[in-house]
């Protein structure tokens, strides 16, 4: 029987109550969300399997936080949030951490990050602003897998994951296969534990990711997952074969070392014995000048050829640091600020089919709209039906949806555990949605075609393709008002654009005298575009600009293009077989020879670029241009390669003879280039690099 003081009002009575049912229900709540954070802890550090994204693991994590902080009576010591990470793998041996690994406290906005640091400043009894004498050292915050390495006597003796923070794996036999890692080092005190992070270079993820691919595989969901499989291999070659990389941040357990006073020299001590140490951290002394380092990495995150998920704060001061302590999960002196999230969840209430100018039928999810990486996503790729089919993901389904940068959202998986009962399985369409005809799926490809040259998606989108600026450059002609010329019958293929009637447009709503004027201007201005943006614009299947441009000096004009056979084009540097027998079969066709025609009379050019007459000074050396140079455009300092023999190409590797630095380059590049010790010019040495084929005798590092 509910027994109350009996010199309570009604109102203090019912004031009672409502306290209780409301923290019954805050309860319930508790009880539930520890179930989830648990389930989730599992599915990320133990099984390398994560159901949901960061960002809505977070939301859990902090709504469970509050309810805790506003009902203290529900908070416990096994609670998740008192926790870190999540268990060790049972496949491995267990190895206990003499220092513990612990988790850090996230910000995610400028107002917690601030907050932070008056936090700080009160448990160092410092005035808010003392920065100056503070010091906050920066380095990014990678995305990968906390790692222990243990060296005693210099030499590598164990490497073990962090786990829950206390015991963690061994996977020393893993991790002596990580090529950046040292084994042995050269003046290393007694016993020195090097922590850091372990991860996934993009360019080695989106290389694994072909490989899948093309074996039928599903694709993997992320470097960072990735990564951590590649840690839990049971076969050390397998790890091997990955590619993974590592970033040194801290120190552990140290017997006999220097006497080291920051954070900073810390990190560089670590260089001098031969660790990876991040270049882009940076020792800032007001938390005004890191906000302004975490905004710098948030527009730039993608210029990295790693991923990034934030920036870690720390305080650089080693004194500082003790006494500011720890609580029981994570240090104050440190704070993770995490940049918007790039993985979210939603619904995914259809799968569609487009049809591109190849042809190519490319499945695509229709999304209830969601915020992810800095803009609304209401659709994203399936890649093809194999796909759709290895990740199993069905209409009606919550699913995970990444979105990287400019980079199409995709659909990673389904959050099984949301799937309703007796969802049905999507079957890839027979028929093309949009023209009827039969899809055809080569037998050796994993993509499906619709084969009908007429069908009017195909013939859309391949003339989006002719106008946009990576072709024929039409200014203006994009995809609504392409869209609604051929809806009204004005156009049928891209030769139509040239004879479009100006006087029926004038009478749609929309197109005033200005805007048919800047049109009919940008369609003249394309009759003189060089061959290869024809020869691109063309969307032939398999040619890229490299190989329309090889074709366009190789025959000097597009009626010898079409007159050739496919041997004779598989002849030109640069073409090869599979490129020919595309080529050649597209002009057998009539719709191109009719296409081609249209552009004959339109007064396009059709003539190839001359024979170069410059010394071929950089004949077989590739230069890689990088930021903006004052005396050449971004096109035009390539050409200006090209025309001496050489090569440009996008990125940097060990065959890079040189990288040009201009104002505001990629930081990437950059990285790539002194990771590789390609040297560095500024645009006075590129001018000597064009003229004499020579490296300036003391390369200018910009």
């Amino acid at each position: 029987m509910d027994v109350r003081d009996a010199d309570q009002t009604p109102t203090e009575v019912a004031a009672e109550v409502a306290a209780e049912a409301a923290t019954d229900e805050a309860a319930r709540e508790v009880a539930e969300l520890r179930a989830q954070v648990v389930h989730h802890n599992r599915r990320y550090h133990e099984l390398d399997a994560p159901e949901i994204p960061d960002a809505t693991y977070d939301q859990l994590v902090r709504r469970l936080q509050e309810l805790e902080a506003k009902y203290p009576s529900l908070l416990t010591a096994d609670s998740p949030t008192q926790l870190v990470g999540g268990g060790p793998s049972a496949a491995f041996a267990p190895v206990q951490h003499r220092v513990p690994m612990m988790s850090l406290d996230n910000a995610f906005d400028h107002d917690e990050l601030r907050a932070w640091s008056q936090r700080v400043n009160r448990g160092l009894d410092l005035a808010d602003g003392a920065g100056d004498a503070l010091g906050y050292m920066c380095e990014l915050k990678i995305d990968g897998i906390a790692l222990s390495l243990r060296y005693e006597d210099g030499l590598l003796v164990q490497a073990a994951t962090r786990g829950n923070g206390q015991v963690g794996e061994d996977i020393t036999a893993n991790i002596r296969t990580v090529s950046v890692i040292p084994h042995r080092l050269e003046g290393a005190p007694a016993v020195l534990e090097v922590r850091g992070e372990v991860y996934l270079p993009v360019a080695r993820f989106e290389a694994l990711n072909e490989a899948q691919e093309a074996a039928g595989l599903a694709r993997y969901a992320n470097p960072r997952n990735t990564a951590a499989g590649s840690l839990r291999q049971k076969d050390p070659r397998v790890t091997a074969s990955r590619g993974l990389a590592f970033w040194a941040y801290q120190l552990g357990e140290v017997v006999g070392g220097p006497e080291l006073v920051t954070q900073s020299s810390a990190l560089d001590w670590l260089g001098t014995l031969g660790f990876p140490v991040n270049p882009e951290r940076r020792v800032l002394p007001t938390i005004d000048a890191v906000i302004g380092y975490v905004e710098h990495w948030h527009e730039h995150r993608h210029d990295l050829p790693y991923e990034i998920d934030g920036a870690v704060v720390k305080v650089d001061a080693l004194a500082f640091q003790r006494s500011l302590g720890s609580t029981a999960r994570a240090p104050r002196w440190a704070m993770a600020y995490k940049l918007p999230p790039e993985e979210r969840t939603t619904r995914l209430l259809d799968i569609m089919v487009s049809i591109g100018r190849t042809g190519k039928a490319t499945p695509f999810a229709v999304l209830e709209p969601v915020f992810v990486a800095g803009s609304t996503v209401k659709m994203a790729t399936l890649h093809n039906a194999d796909q759709v089919r290895l990740k199993d993901v069905r209409p009606g389904d919550v699913v995970v949806i990444r979105k990287a940068g400019d980079v199409i959202p995709e659909v990673l998986g389904p959050v099984l555990s949301e799937r309703p009962e007796g969802l049905a399985e999507w079957v890839f369409p027979v028929h093309c949605p949009s023209c009827g005809h039969l899809l055809v799926r080569p037998e050796t490809e994993a993509h499906t075609f619709c084969v009908n040259l007429s069908c009017p998606s195909r013939r859309q989108t391949q003339i989006e393709y002719f106008a946009s600026r990576g072709a024929m450059d039409i200014e203006g002609m994009g995809e609504s008002r392409i869209a609604r010329f051929a809806e009204l019958g004005l156009i049928a293929d891209a030769g139509d654009l040239y004879f479009i009637d100006w006087d029926e447009v004038a009478g749609l709503k929309g197109f005033g005298q200005t805007s048919i004027d800047n049109l009919k201007a940008a369609l003249e201005a394309s009759k003189a575009r060089p061959l290869v943006s024809l020869l691109v614009g063309l969307g032939i299947r398999h040619l890229g600009p490299a190989g329309a441009g090889a074709l366009a000096a190789g025959f000097g004009h597009l009626d010898r293009i079409m007159a050739a056979s496919a041997e004779e084009m598989a002849s030109v540097d640069g073409v090869g077989a599979t490129i020919a027998a595309s080529v050649h079969q597209y002009f057998q066709s009539e719709a191109a020879q009719g296409l081609i025609d249209k552009f004959r009379a339109a007064g396009l050019n059709l003539v190839g670029p001359e024979v170069s007459t410059l010394r071929q000074v950089l004949a077989g050396k590739a230069v890689v241009v990088t930021g903006s140079l004052v005396g050449f455009s971004r096109d035009g300092a390539g050409d200006a390669i090209k025309a001496r023999g050489g090569k440009s190409p996008g990125s940097v590797s060990k065959k890079t003879l040189a990288v040009v630095v201009g104002a505001d380059p990629g930081a990437s590049k950059l990285t790539k280039a002194e990771e590789l010790g390609v040297p560095r010019i500024d645009e006075a040495g590129f001018v000597q690099l064009l003229e004499t084929g020579e490296l300036p005798s003391a390369p200018v590092v910009p």
